[in-house]
């Protein structure tokens, strides 16, 4: 796992945005909102973590916005949709001082197409190389709906699960599962 971070005035600049970015090529970079349908796929996945971390207390849950300081040459920061941590404790009312053990990257309507996947992919390397072991990437596209699971043991191999299949974020959070099916909002008639 990362060492704590030493200061850095662009983490002390980061305190003072508004809305969600990441320290990245030594600035902040200020992220898109996000839809409905993303929102609460990252707060359904928030809120079984929760309950994963009030069983088994392992660790903590984080929501979207929550950022996460690393130590790589090009990215101080992360802030995923839905994370799970288990580092040392926040200082006051500061951020996260290391990655957590598990991202999630949930796609907005941005997402899509080859620079978006290139950006993503950059993204998932720079989590393995700061301590992540997995990251979702949740593709909620109609046609598609599926969760690739990448661990950092063997990045280039994802594992999906879509519709039906029951998502975990092994080896990172054992015993952690959550229908993918839960994802998705019941609507009543």
């Amino acid at each position: 796992m990362a060492t704590l971070i030493a200061p850095d005035p662009l983490v002390e600049e980061l305190l003072e945005v508004e809305g969600k970015a990441e320290i990245v090529n030594g600035k902040i970079e200020e992220l898109p909102m996000t839809g409905k349908k993303p929102n609460q796929a990252a707060g359904r996945i928030y809120a079984s973590l929760l309950a994963f971390e009030g069983e088994t207390g392992a660790g903590e849950a984080a929501t979207d916005g929550a950022a996460f300081l690393c130590d790589l040459p090009h990215r101080k920061s992360f802030s995923p949709d839905a994370a799970f941590y288990v580092g040392p404790d926040v200082e006051g009312l500061g951020f996260f001082p290391e990655p957590p053990i598990f991202a999630v990257e949930v796609r907005s309507e941005n997402d899509y197409g080859l620079s978006a996947e290139r950006a993503m992919a950059q993204k998932r390397a720079d989590y393995f190389a700061a301590g992540t072991q997995v990251v979702w990437d949740v593709d909620l596209d109609g046609e598609t709906e599926v969760i690739a699971k990448y661990i950092a043991t063997d990045p280039h191999n994802p594992q999906f699960f879509g519709r039906g299949d029951v998502a975990d974020a092994e080896p990172a959070l054992a015993g952690w599962k959550m229908e993918v099916d839960k994802l998705f909002p019941v609507r009543k008639a």
